[in-house]
């Protein structure tokens, strides 16, 4: 087939040799089927913004690192260098969380370059080396959603103990190879540490994992996996085999209003003391006298 025009520096700069065909095209890219050499590879060619589907919502960008306070600078102000860098960073965000998925052991494509705006990586293959199909093309039996929803739960668990949420986990991001599910398509992924959308989206994630394999195997409907995924991870004792039950005791016990209101209280006198002070002030309020 003819080049597309983003992939032609590839080409020229000797990264890619041709290309087969186009595989699929998603909401924030085009993905085609490349040939590097000896190799077979994918090149997803990321959209513009004003021509994808999925937005840069401020839930999935906060607490990006930005390299420097200039772009930053840029970026709030919405110029043209500034939007420029904006799609930088989210393009480089799912190169970033492909490496270090990868070295946690999460099951991903394994990442190769990524040049001028293309991001060469593995092709995912089933057992007759044909691309993978997505879980959603996949007719499913009882015992199987229930197997790769285990080994999904567990990879959720391996990308936040990595300090990394996917944030749009669904059956249309995860491929089907031979050894079962890969995770795809991470410009979206979040920081958990830095983002304080992260226990929102890491549950919807589970639940939309929940919801889709509850159609062959109906007893995930009423699992509860994300609050204790995260409520494991915010005490610091979530590791990548944690043992999971699948429910959350939710801790129902009334707050001690009265108890938080003396503390308060308490802070406040204590403050009020500490600015008397410093100001020179005796306990009646009036100016100490001279010595």
């Amino acid at each position: 087939m003819k080049t597309p025009s983003r992939i032609e520096p590839l080409v020229a700069d000797g990264l890619v040799d041709k290309v087969i065909r186009q595989l699929m095209s998603g909401k924030e890219a085009m993905v085609y089927v490349v040939q590097c050499g000896d190799e077979v590879l994918c090149a997803k060619v990321y959209k513009e913004a004003n021509k994808r589907s999925f937005r840069q919502a401020v839930d999935y960008t906060e607490g990006r690192k930005i390299k420097n306070s200039r772009q930053a600078r840029a970026m709030a102000k919405g110029s043209r260098y500034g939007r420029q860098e904006q799609e930088a960073a989210w393009q480089h965000a799912e190169v970033d969380a492909l490496h270090r998925l990868a070295a946690a052991g999460v099951r991903v494509p394994t990442p190769y370059n990524f040049h001028e705006g293309v991001l060469l990586m593995e092709l995912v293959t089933d057992e007759n080396g044909s691309p993978a199909p997505r879980l959603n093309d996949v007719v499913l039996s009882g015992d199987e959603a229930r197997r790769y929803h285990a080994v999904l739960i567990r990879q959720v668990v391996r990308m936040l103990c990595a300090g990394i949420v996917h944030g749009d986990l669904s059956e249309y991001n995860v491929l089907i190879d031979s050894d079962g599910p890969v995770i795809i398509d991470l410009p979206q992924a979040i920081d958990a540490a830095a983002n304080n959308n992260a226990s929102r989206m890491l549950e919807r994630d589970v639940d939309n994992l929940a919801t889709y394999f509850g159609q062959f195997a109906p007893e995930l409907l009423r699992t509860d996996y994300g609050k204790e995924i995260w409520s494991l991870y915010e005490t610091g004792a979530l590791q990548p085999e944690s043992e999971l039950t699948g429910h959350f005791k939710r801790n129902e016990k009334l707050a001690d209003l009265n108890g938080v209101m003396r503390v308060i209280d308490a802070a406040r006198d204590e403050d009020a003391a500490r600015r008397a002070r410093k100001d020179g002030v005796n306990a009646e309020g009036k100016w100490p006298k001279a010595k």
